[in-house]
């Protein structure tokens, strides 16, 4: 039983890793979310291209009106999706 539950929650923790997207993302799909407008991003826009395509998912360094935030990026299917996090 014990064998069991370990091999579930390993099966759950394998499913929740991000993977990188079937389709690469370009410049395009990453200024049309707008985190350029209206966040002072640290990141250049192709290094985090690079880490969305190649891991599925960018965590960014970045400003709000000079308030310290992070910008969690997952690559899906139907486009980028973002979670802003503050510090």
């Amino acid at each position: 039983m014990k064998l069991l539950i370990a091999i579930f929650f390993s099966l759950m923790v394998c499913a929740a890793c991000s993977l990188p997207p079937d389709k690469p993302f370009t410049k395009e799909d990453l200024y049309k979310t707008g985190i350029y407008t209206y966040f002072t991003v640290n990141d250049s826009p192709e290094s985090v291209l690079s880490a969305i395509n190649k891991e599925g998912e960018a965590i960014l360094d970045a400003k709000y009106r000079n308030r310290p935030v992070w910008i969690k990026l997952l690559g899906k299917v139907d486009g980028l999706s973002i979670q802003i996090i503050e510090r």
